[in-house]
């Protein structure tokens, strides 16, 4: 919420804003989702025991006699 209310501002930001600070409000306008998601997703790697099973699979062959 914070970082959308941030983008907010930076968009009435460039509109009353002249010059190269109408270009930087622009810009962290349009970036400032992107970090935001990249901020969100830090630190979520895929974990790969979650997946194995907690059971060890037995290896005894049936035999026909």
């Amino acid at each position: 919420m914070i970082g959308m209310s941030i983008r907010t501002m930076c968009f009435v930001g460039a509109i009353l804003a002249t010059g190269s600070l109408r270009w930087v409000l622009i810009a962290g306008a349009i970036l400032l989702p992107y970090v935001a998601v990249f901020i969100a997703n830090a630190g979520r790697e895929w974990d790969r025991t979650a997946f194995r099973s907690p059971v060890k699979p037995h290896n005894k062959s049936i035999s026909v006699d």
